[in-house]
């Protein structure tokens, strides 16, 4: 199970939440069958769409990032409730590349740095909101930076990781996100800059056992901090046989019809791989509907 502790800094100027989102990220990695690079791309996306969603106010609220770079992992979605549970699914599950100049697994690489960040917030209103930011790196963390800044004028500071073991399953994974306030002022952006030069990789500090609040204060060391709330996300997948039968009807009439041909048509939930069978007396009563 996930953790994920929000503070706000004694002086109001500022927000920070830490996330360890390991469990969430292993379960995706179990569903997906991903490889080390795409287990590391979706993994960001969801550790930063469960951060993101924590943020939302209503129980029937949810966020959903989709990030298209046309790199050879495809279309990388996530989706979160404002619990901050998640969901996801990449285009192509399994890419192997070579690690990058530094090192490390080649994310943006995988995803592609030609496109575009899509966040869609669903906020129960008639229409949801919509914004979208041309990728600036593909590494997904400096891509939510951008789009906070772009999109919603609020000075965030994003980090997200993904340590894979050898034979792939899921070491670390977590994340941050600092957010300054009105209330900020040049001294604070100045305290903020000089903290976040410093602060090593929320992988190395998952490893050495930090929590999430014990990294909310290594991130910002020169602010006293007050938890603000804290919860613990799971991967989750919303699904349902009322659900499956709703996203066949949306297909058309056209299309029902021709499935209902079939005495048994079989759809597979992208996020949970989970298997329904609708026989074609179910589709015949969606047709009568």
């Amino acid at each position: 199970m996930g953790k994920l502790v929000r503070c706000i800094s004694e002086d109001g100027a500022l927000t920070v939440m830490a996330l360890d989102s390991t469990d969430i990220v292993a379960e995706a990695e179990r569903i997906h069958q991903t490889s080390a690079v795409t287990s590391a791309a979706l993994g960001r996306l969801l550790t930063a769409a469960s951060m993101m969603g924590d943020q939302l106010k209503g129980a029937d609220h949810s966020v959903t990032l989709r990030l298209n770079g046309g790199g050879p992992a495809g279309t990388v979605l996530a989706v979160a409730d404002s619990g901050g549970n998640a969901r996801g699914y990449i285009g192509q599950p399994v890419v192997e590349l070579p690690l990058n100049e530094k090192g490390k697994l080649d994310v943006a690489g995988a995803v592609g740095i030609d496109g575009t960040l899509t966040v869609i917030k669903d906020l129960g209103m008639k229409e949801p909101y919509v914004g979208q930011i041309p990728l600036v790196s593909g590494e997904i963390a400096e891509d939510v930076t951008q789009y906070f800044a772009s999109s919603e004028q609020v000075p965030t500071v994003c980090a997200l990781g993904v340590l894979v073991n050898p034979n792939l399953s899921i070491r670390r994974a977590g994340g941050f996100l600092i957010q300054l306030l009105p209330a900020a002022n040049d001294t604070v952006i100045d305290a903020v800059e000089r903290c976040v030069a410093k602060v090593p990789p929320v992988t190395k500090l998952l490893e050495e056992g930090l929590s999430p609040e014990e990294i909310c204060r290594a991130a910002l060391p020169e602010f006293t901090l007050e938890v603000l709330d804290e919860a613990q996300p799971v991967y989750r997948c919303n699904c349902s046989r009322e659900r499956v039968l709703r996203a066949l009807a949306a297909t058309g009439r056209e299309s029902v019809e021709e499935l209902a041909r079939d005495p048994v048509t079989e759809v597979c939930c992208q996020f949970c791989d989970k298997k329904y069978q609708i026989k074609s007396e179910d589709l015949q009563a969606l047709l009568c509907e």
